[in-house]
């Protein structure tokens, strides 16, 4: 094995581990210094219409809300595979979770957290955060569209550390019955984040582990050459 070759299956598991260094990233004019990493990776849940209509089967693919923002344009949505968002329904929920970071403040009044809601309508989505996604803690809303939401202005500084995030619709605010009734939700980043360790699968560590019995072994072998 050349030490080349060596060094890139250490990195490539050592990255696995512990996440690779972040990139700066413009998305919708919004600077995510996290870059790709910054936006919600898994849906706890979603239960559209909680309290109304409920969007039509086609714009309930609660997954079409992780990862960065990629809305096209296309309101069409005969299956949640052809859509880019998530509608919530009237007085609809959807919980999502960062697993590979948390959000926190900023230690200043700028945006923590960004909220890409598409469609015309002013459609208003209460937003609240969590550690453990069992105690929430209120940081206001947002009033459609894509808008940005400060925490440190609720007392949620630089130490904080959330993992989830929890959007309610508004009842009473935009149209009431439709396709794509309540918040449509394209994604949602957190703007002021820190990484944090991933613990690899069980395969991966068998790899590191391998990773490193070869390490050892060339260079023992190295050892009896030189000598």
């Amino acid at each position: 094995m050349t030490r080349r070759w060596m060094g890139a299956l250490l990195g490539g598991v050592c990255a696995v581990a512990w996440g690779g260094a972040a990139q700066a990233e413009v998305f919708g004019g919004v600077d995510f210094p996290g870059g790709i990493g910054s936006f919600a990776d898994a849906v706890v849940s979603y239960q559209p219409g909680l309290e109304g209509a409920a969007p039509s089967a086609g714009f309930q693919g609660a997954f079409n809300a992780l990862g960065a923002p990629d809305y096209s344009g296309a309101n069409s949505c005969a299956t949640t595979a052809a859509c880019d968002f998530v509608s919530l329904g009237v007085g609809g929920a959807l919980v999502l979770q960062f697993t590979n970071n948390v959000l926190t403040g900023s230690g200043n009044d700028a945006d923590d957290l960004w909220i890409f809601e598409i469609g015309p309508d002013v459609e208003d989505t209460t937003v609240d955060v969590s550690v453990d996604g069992i105690t929430w803690l209120s940081v206001g809303g947002v009033t459609g569209s894509t808008r940005g939401i400060d925490i440190d202005a609720f007392g949620y500084g630089t130490s904080a550390a959330f993992s989830f995030v929890r959007l309610i619709d508004v009842a009473g605010e935009g149209a009431t019955t439709g396709g794509s009734v309540g918040a449509d939700i394209d994604a949602v980043g957190a703007i002021s984040t820190r990484a944090v360790a991933v613990v690899p699968e069980p395969g991966t560590w068998a790899l590191m582990i391998m990773g490193f019995g070869l390490a050892g072994a060339s260079l023992r072998s190295r050892r009896r050459i030189v000598a």
